[in-house]
């Protein structure tokens, strides 16, 4: 039974060793497990089968004997909208982990066959592999856990994994039970939730862990996630993640897996352009087409009266259930879709006339410089030999802003470019603040403290007006705002909520602890010091600039 895969859609094309044997096997043995077509053949839709044949990628230089270590990922995120099979995936996978061929077991010479009769299976498949191909066996004894936030949520995988057994030939090596499933004879299938916290520790071979968005340290799955992680590695296993979209405000598991430059992680998560705006009917018709392409089952009008609905009371919700977003609560500042929409990439020449916006912290905020030229294009600058964004997280730099190096950015920036205004919030930063009204004068250096209720409320509104209000193209400057499409300042925009006050004003705050919005307000800073240039008739240079002696 030769594999006979090819790419599962045009966007898919897998051109990297991988185990092709274990989706053969999965629609071998796992049975559809509820529905019309109930106990029918299986088929992976596109999604399922990228998503599985990158979980099983084979390093090049894998050697016999190797574990985890044999595999391109050690664990995966799968992050998909409500509905589109995840949960019958998972369990699929959890079969496979059970009892399939998931094991690296070498490079074939071409003919070499797995039969299923070997490993006490009497369904009588066998698979024979090409030459190069990566071989495949069953771990021999299976430990496995299932996680989620409560019982009913891991039983979105544990029942089509109950079904999927009793309805195929995997009945004769697995018994299910309503908490645990035994595996012949020493294997297991646990169910776990963060109420059942005696039966993490243990050793284990593989982990679904199911709606990691909710995973936060006040549940306490944080925890649990980490320790399967920790009880997977030690025995050469690996971990699994689906989830639908997350609150940013919550700094969840998914959001951190998301986060991690880690390399060895296999991320899935299909995203419509953030210029589609969620909050109309014919914008959600078009992210629903990207976010469930490959779920062919998916009726899109059903899931339109569903996430319509649901809009009524919580937009952000919805969006995170069917458009796939990750998207805050209430109280967000700046619609992000409209934020993104004025992305307009750009070159900005040196001795280009610009403003500097500077939000500076010490030891957990970030630091942030900001720009914008003079016809309302706001960017990141790049200082130092490696053109490094002027944006400085303390903790890749031991838990402390270097201090040393934004002073040598801040210098750079005002050599480089023709800076007419700087606009610098001072606390933490007094002296280096100081320093620069002394070297470049305190018409160019203004201190502006964005702890005035007044005119920070106005400085927000200013920006927040002129991203959300269409380009004209002429008339004032400000009509014409775009930017760079700076990921960073991106993220600290969708991180910024509005905390209001009893006057009827507004002050800008962090979603949660962990959500920074530096780069935010160095965007606001720089847009204010934009507008304050252009009413007092500084944004055109004079002639003699450039040839003055």
């Amino acid at each position: 039974m030769a594999p006979g895969r090819s790419a599962a859609a045009t966007e898919f094309v897998v051109d990297f060793p991988t185990l092709w044997i274990v989706p053969d096997w999965i629609e071998a043995h796992c049975p559809i497990p509820d529905g019309f077509r109930r106990g029918q053949d299986l088929e992976l839709y596109p999604w399922q089968l990228w998503c599985t044949v990158n979980h099983y990628r084979i390093k090049p230089g894998a050697a016999v004997g190797q574990l985890a270590p044999a595999f391109q990922y050690r664990r995966s995120q799968i992050v998909a909208p409500q509905k589109t099979g995840k949960g019958p995936w998972s369990a699929a996978m959890v079969c496979a982990e059970a009892a399939g061929p998931v094991v690296f077991a070498g490079w074939a010479r071409g003919g070499e066959k797995y039969r299923c009769a070997d490993h006490g299976c009497r369904c009588g498949w066998w698979y024979r592999y090409k030459a190069g191909d990566p071989m495949g066996r069953p771990w021999v004894t299976p430990l496995i856990q299932l996680v989620a936030t409560s019982e009913d949520q891991v039983d979105n995988v544990y029942n089509p994994f109950q079904s999927m057994v009793k309805l195929g030939w995997l009945a004769d090596q697995i018994r299910v039970g309503e908490e645990f499933s035994r595996i012949r004879d020493e294997g297991e299938v646990q169910a776990v939730t963060s109420s059942a916290m005696s039966r993490l520790g243990n050793p284990i071979t593989f982990a679904n862990q199911d709606e990691t968005g909710l995973y936060t340290t006040a549940n306490k799955l944080r925890k649990v996630a980490e320790t399967q992680r920790r009880g997977a590695a030690g025995m050469g296993g690996r971990v699994m993640e689906t989830t639908n979209g997350w609150d940013p405000s919550e700094d969840s598991v998914a959001q951190r897996t998301s986060e991690s430059k880690r390399k060895d992680i296999f991320k899935y998560h299909p995203q419509a352009p953030a210029t589609m705006s969620y909050a109309t009917k014919a914008g959600r018709r078009r992210i629903h087409q990207v976010v469930y392409a490959g779920s062919s089952h998916v009726d899109l009008d059903a899931i339109e009266a569903e996430a319509a609905e649901l809009m009524e009371k919580d937009p952000a919700q919805a969006e995170r259930f069917f458009g796939n977003r990750c998207v805050a609560g209430t109280g967000t500042w700046m619609d992000g879709a409209k934020w993104a929409a004025k992305k307009k990439v750009r070159r900005v020449r040196p001795h280009t006339r610009i403003v500097l916006g500077f939000d500076g912290s010490d030891i957990d905020d970030w630091t942030a410089i900001r720009a914008e030229t003079m016809d309302g294009y706001q960017f990141t600058p790049l200082y130092g030999a490696n053109d490094e964004p002027t944006i400085w997280n303390p903790a890749d730099y031991g838990g402390q802003v270097p201090r040393a190096e934004v002073r040598a950015a801040m210098d750079q920036l005002m050599r480089r470019y023709d800076v007419v205004r700087l606009y610098a919030d001072p606390p933490y930063w007094d002296t280096e603040v100081d320093d620069w009204v002394d070297q470049y004068g305190e018409e160019r250096v203004v201190r502006w403290y964005t702890r005035r209720l007044l005119q920070m409320h106005a400085a927000a509104e200013r920006l927040r007006t002129d991203v959300t209000k269409r380009n004209t193209g002429e008339g004032s400057r400000a009509s014409s705002f775009t930017h760079d499409g700076c990921e960073t300042t991106a993220k600290h925009v969708a991180n910024t909520r509005t905390a209001e006050r009893p006057s009827g004003l507004y002050v800008l705050r962090k979603a949660s602890p962990a959500q920074k919005i530096d780069s935010c307000v160095a965007s606001v800073l720089a847009h204010e010091a934009f507008g304050d240039v252009v009413a007092a008739g500084l944004a055109v240079k004079e002639q003699s600039y450039f040839y003055s002696a």
